[in-house]
């Protein structure tokens, strides 16, 4: 009997051990399907990735603003795609204005989540692209080169650049680095002036009259500052062509009398005295149409949302080196009481310093 025992328990063992042994393999199965199951989830969430969106400038309230738009819990499409989630809120140094309003608008975004970084450097490997929203557009070239350099998409925002020869370097480094980037005005998406650029608001477009806020900053061209507003939907209405710009100053008032090489006119009046608003007429082979006014950020935003996502540029580097010279060509007629002003001179004039200004910045 005791023999017998003895044999019960081995077989008791080795059915323990048979046991053990079939646990274990089901475990490791079942391991592998996760590890599995783990390996392809990175393929799946990447089909609906949210794109990590940075901000470079805190001091100006189109950052706080974008941020809310796009930080929103409830943000519709495209917005709930992407996430602002890091800023650096270096600015202007020097604009008191611009200085003022950092540690305010700082905090704001850190309410809505995110975080504050001291470099561009240090932002740059947390994001997909950049909003470059530095209210002074002095800094902008050598804020933008960096982000050039890493090849992520960037929207720069009015101003572009404090000088053409600014405007055409950062367009330059982005040609030359392959980065895709563009600025725009939110005027520009106003469903008119899209309507107008489309042929589908007054037919073939003959003429364009705007008019916008334009008080100046010392430190940049008379419009640049803020009279782009108006200077954006006259060129997004009318179409690229602009060959001259005349200029008629008060103290309250500036009147540019923009000439296409067509022959067409637009006209754009800056205002300083009396109520700041936005607007004008659009004047087509089948009649006049309002341009409509400040429609809020989210149109641009939409379409900057798209840029990140596509990487497709929206506007022709050219059309936004045409507006930045017709803005240039205005302070250039002022000097010359009133005269006409050429933009392609003025171009060129500019385009020749470009490699030099550059070269300040290391940039080959």
């Amino acid at each position: 009997m005791h023999f017998v025992y003895k044999l019960d328990i081995f077989k008791l063992a080795r059915l323990r051990c048979a046991a053990y042994c079939l646990a274990t393999m089901l475990i490791c199965n079942l391991s592998s399907s996760v590890a599995c199951a783990q390996a392809a989830k990175p393929a799946q969430e990447s089909e609906t990735m949210i794109l990590r969106i940075g901000i470079i400038g805190l001091d100006t309230s189109h950052a706080t603003n974008f941020a809310k738009i796009i930080n929103a819990p409830d943000a519709p499409a495209p917005f709930d795609q992407c996430h602002i989630v890091a800023a650096v809120a270096q600015g202007s140094r020097d604009i008191r204005s611009s200085v003022e309003r950092v540690p305010g608008y700082t905090k704001t975004v850190q309410e809505l989540g995110v975080e504050i970084v001291d470099s561009i450097d240090d932002l740059l490997p947390l994001v997909d692209a950049v909003l470059l929203e530095s209210n002074d557009g002095k800094p902008h070239l050598e804020q933008v080169l960096p982000v050039l350099k890493a090849g992520l998409p960037v929207f720069v925002d009015k101003p572009l650049a404090a000088s053409l020869v600014d405007t055409l370097a950062i367009f330059e480094a982005a040609r030359t680095s392959g980065t895709p980037l563009f600025s725009s005005s939110s005027l520009r998406y106003a469903k008119a002036v899209q309507s107008a650029r489309a042929g589908t608001l007054v037919g073939k477009v003959i003429g364009v009259d705007t008019f916008s806020p334009a008080p100046t900053e010392p430190s940049h061209p008379d419009f640049y500052w803020y009279g782009i507003h108006g200077v954006e939907p006259l060129v997004a209405a009318m179409g690229p062509g602009c060959a001259t710009v005349s200029r008629t100053h008060t103290e309250g008032t500036d009147l540019l009398v923009c000439t296409w090489s067509d022959g067409r006119i637009g006209t754009v009046r800056g205002i300083r005295d009396g109520r700041h608003n936005y607007g004008g007429i659009i004047h087509g082979v089948e009649g006049e149409k309002p341009t409509g006014g400040y429609e809020g950020y989210a149109p641009l935003l939409v379409e900057i949302v798209k840029f990140f996502q596509s990487k497709e540029v929206p506007i022709a580097s050219q059309e936004t080196i045409e507006i930045y010279a017709l803005m240039s060509a205005a302070d250039a007629s002022l000097e010359q009481n009133g005269a006409a002003v050429s933009l392609s001179e003025l171009i060129a004039e500019a385009q020749a310093k470009v490699p030099a200004r550059l070269a300040e910045f290391g940039w080959k």
